[in-house]
Order: C-alpha cells, then sequence, then structure tokens
C-alpha cells in the first residue's frame, strides 16, 4: 500500500522562476493497485513520481509504503521498497556491464553487495529462462553488454530488473515514450504480464490517453499540482477519451493542446 498525503513541492522559491509543482496531494494506492497517470507538461506527473522515489525532498506532508515512513528517507534506501523503469533506455542498467552482471546486481536489490555479490550458475540459469520469456532473443546474449542493446531491449531489460525482486511499489515513468510503436507495445505488453503476474502495486505515466484507458484499474489525471480526476473500476472501463476530456475540463477548467493530441 502507498499513501501519499497532502504532499507539497516548491521549486525555486521566492525566485521569479518560482514553481509550485505540487500543490497538497492526496493519494493512496491499495496492494496490486495498477494506476496510470496522465496530464499535460508540467503538471506535477514525474515529479510526484521523483517525491516518492525520494528524488528530492517534500515540503511538506508524508510518504508511506505498506506502513513504513519513507518521507524522509535517502533514495538509495527507498530502494529496497521500490522498482523504477525510465523514460530513457540508457538509464536504470549500467552499459558498460553485461546482461548477466545487471541481472545479478538487481537480484540483491535491498541487501548490501558482498564479494560473492555476481552471478552464479543456478543464478545464470534463472536469468536465462526469464530472459527467455522476453521473446528478444536475449537469453543467447547474456554476456553482452548492455549498452549495445537496441532501446526496446534494454528497455525490456530494466523492466525485468525493476521487478527481479518484487518491490512494494514499481514506478513507471513514460517508459515507452522513447520506443517506436511496435517496440513500445511489445514493453507494455509485457509490462502488463508482469504486474498481473506478480501482483505489482504501480504507478504508470503516460502521455497516451488511449494506454491510459486501456491498462490498469484506476486512472488519476493531474493538472497544476493536484489530482483533479480520479476513476477506477467499472467507471474506468466504461469510459472514452472524449469522456475522459470532458472529466478533465470540468476538474481543471481547461485543456491542453498537448491533452488534446495525445
Amino acid at each position: 500500500m502507498l499513501i501519499v498525503k497532502d504532499v507539497k513541492k516548491t521549486f525555486f522559491p521566492g525566485s521569479v522562476n518560482e514553481k509550485k509543482a505540487l500543490q497538497g496531494v492526496d493519494l493512496t494506492l491499495e496492494d496490486g493497485d495498477f494506476v496510470t497517470v496522465i496530464g499535460s507538461n508540467g503538471a506535477g506527473k514525474s515529479t510526484l513520481l521523483n517525491a516518492i522515489a525520494g528524488v528530492f525532498p517534500v515540503d511538506q506532508g508524508s510518504i508511506e509504503i505498506d506502513g513504513v515512513d519513507i518521507t524522509n528517507m535517502p533514495e538509495h534506501e527507498r530502494a529496497r521498497y521500490i522498482g523504477r523503469v525510465f523514460q530513457d533506455p540508457m538509464k536504470g542498467t549500467a552499459a558498460n556491464m553485461m546482461i548477466e552482471e545487471n541481472l545479478a546486481m538487481a537480484s540483491r536489490r535491498g541487501r548490501r553487495l558482498g564479494l560473492s555479490w555476481s552471478s552464479k550458475p543456478e543464478m545464470d540459469a534463472r536469468f536465462r529462462e526469464m530472459l527467455r520469456e522476453l521473446d528478444l532473443g536475449l537469453e543467447d546474449r547474456m554476456t553482452a553488454h548492455v549498452g549495445l542493446l537496441s532501446g526496446g531491449q534494454r528497455q525490456a531489460v530494466t523492466l525485468l530488473m525493476a521487478t527481479l525482486v518484487r518491490p512494494h511499489l514499481l514506478l513507471l515513468d513514460e517508459h515507452t515514450a522513447a520506443l517506436d510503436p511496435k517496440t513500445a507495445e511489445k514493453v507494455l505488453g509485457l509490462t502488463v504480464r508482469l504486474v498481473e503476474t506478480h501482483r505489482l502495486t504501480t504507478l504508470m505515466i503516460t502521455h497516451n490517453m488511449r494506454d491510459a484507458l486501456r491498462f490498469g484499474n484506476r486512472l488519476i489525471m493531474m493538472h497544476a499540482g493536484r489530482i483533479v480526476v480520479d476513476v477506477r473500476g467499472e467507471e474506468k472501463k466504461s469510459l472514452t477519451v472524449p469522456d475522459l476530456l470532458a472529466l478533465f475540463e470540468k476538474g481543471a477548467g481547461e485543456l491542453s493542446d498537448q491533452m488534446v493530441l495525445s
């Protein structure tokens, strides 16, 4: 369970560049919730994920994961609770290390690395089977450096790493935005399979309104640092893009070109 309570964040306070990025956000995710997050640029979507991940301290409010208050916990300590996949396929992996080495490190998340952190034969067999399920031919390239992979292959490996040790919360920050449509669809399919198989509590940012409606059991829309739409269950299933735009207009009072074109 994730509980975000009255979280506020202002960047460059008191200056001409002041930006109130989060303005009292309240959000509760139950175990197994798969929530898609949508909103125009500057709405606060990535800021919310970064606040949860501990990239920066919040000005006010609290963040709790499965009963643990992580509000003031350093980012590296939160990693034991959180798996994350970024928009940039170059993030989340070590480019100069082999696929098997990246997976071996991911398998130790939340534990102290010792001299024997590297992969072992039994681990290699497990990694090979996981990679085979990706259907990208990577099971035969375990000694290839991750930096040599395509964007889609790399993002698939990053997703596998983020879920290798079941996280309490999975954060997906527009993780298919940098991929071509065909590859993005494959990575989204893999995402759904992993989330549903392991019943992962998930927050997934997307700019694609159709994907926001298509995936997950709940949808939230942000605007100006606030959550202005929150739908779930049967209500979400019955929504169309025009319905969603109407809800946004009612909650935020305006539409942006970015929202209309998504």
